[in-house]
């Protein structure tokens, strides 16, 4: 008979930056046989592989780099950590497990990738703290006119821009989105001296308000926030209700003025409507880190809106050195509970694209 891994507690300890994505302690129940193959299609360094093989010495590893992933190491692992080639993936018939390194794994997701009972799990918690920080720049540098600023230094005109520059202390901010990025963006807008205005898919009546919002509402009464909002910030996942969900007619609701920011997914807004919202002055300005289409082609008017400040999608990814650093934490502490057969935190549903507390799991969110 196969052996089973012995039951053991354990808890997720800091990274080595100090920080901890969660500390808390598990019991494992029977476990599962204890030989599995795992890929990891990660950029890491010795210590990141040194931690996962020490995680679970009986499991055997392979590492690939994220640009150089091997088809036949695709086809040999039983767990995927990594967005390797969705043309790779679909290939193994046997993979019980994907980790996205990204929050939205909407490629993987589409039928036919991925077999029936392949749990996927996405990297909810690991980019909270790198994508707020960049929504804070962006909002920043649109506020001051700093970006204004950089077109006249390149332009070598010493030329001050005739009118008031915006505040931050007593903004309203409507967070459309509060999962781990979205809800990190808003305790960092509060610290400021904002006032936060969180906006949930479902608002649950026994779900505390944070100590950082004024309140939360369902995503049903977000036409209602919006005359009032200062600064929308999106952070959604791409599905069927949110396509266009900020399209003309939402737009012309907003509050006369207001600053647009995007991390989510591009196609929660329709980019021909802001592009007449920023040229009417509607919007003062927005910041992309997502466009539809994505890329966003040399010809799109976007692109010559000097209120539109476009990034691409890089707000996360491992720019921030400490983001890697919390997905191999999330993974490790993921892959434990895999051997002790308990269940998978940041489990993503098929249907929703949301990681939610299901099937036993929870969504994890970063406490820095």
């Amino acid at each position: 008979p196969k052996e089973f891994l012995r039951k053991r507690p354990f808890c997720l300890l800091r990274s080595g930056a100090g920080e901890s994505i969660l500390i808390e302690e598990y019991t494992g129940s029977e476990g599962i046989p204890m030989h599995k193959k795992v890929l990891v299609c990660l950029p890491l360094n010795d210590a990141h592989r040194a931690a996962l093989e020490a995680s679970v010495p009986e499991f055997e590893f392979r590492f690939n780099a994220l640009d150089n992933v091997h088809a036949e190491d695709v086809l040999w692992a039983d767990i995927v950590l990594g967005n390797a080639p969705v043309s790779m993936i679909r290939q193994n018939k046997h993979i019980e497990w994907f980790q996205s390194n990204s929050a939205g794994p909407d490629a993987y997701l589409k039928p036919g990738v991925l077999p029936e009972n392949c749990m996927v799990t996405n990297a909810t918690g690991a980019y909270g703290l790198a994508i707020s920080e960049w929504m804070l720049a962006m909002w920043l540098g649109i506020q001051k006119d700093m970006f204004l600023y950089r077109d006249r230094q390149n332009q070598r005109q010493w030329a001050p821009i005739d009118r008031p520059v915006r505040g931050i202390t007593g903004a309203r901010v409507l967070c459309v989105g509060m999962g781990d990025i979205g809800s990190n963006f808003a305790r960092r807008a509060h610290m400021l001296g904002a006032e936060v205005v969180g906006v949930r898919r479902t608002v649950h009546p026994d779900t505390p308000c944070p100590d950082y919002c004024l309140r939360v509402v369902a995503q049903s009464q977000l036409d209602e926030e919006l005359p009032e909002a200062d600064l929308i910030a999106l952070s959604l996942p791409g599905t069927p209700e949110t396509n266009k969900l900020f399209n003309a007619e939402r737009f012309a609701r907003c509050k006369d003025g207001a600053i647009l920011i995007n991390v989510g997914r591009g196609t929660t807004v329709d980019s021909d409507a802001l592009v007449e919202a920023l040229r009417s002055g509607k919007i003062f300005g927005a910041g992309l880190d997502v466009t539809d289409p994505e890329p966003l082609p040399a010809d799109h008017p976007l692109w010559g809106e000097p209120g539109a400040i476009i990034t691409p999608h890089n707000s996360g990814k491992f720019s921030l050195p400490k983001t890697l650093d919390n997905i191999v934490d999330i993974f490790i502490h993921n892959l434990k509970r895999y051997a002790e057969g308990l269940p998978l935190d940041n489990q993503v549903s098929r249907t929703t694209r949301y990681a939610a507390d299901q099937n036993g799991g929870r969504r994890l969110l970063s406490t820095l």
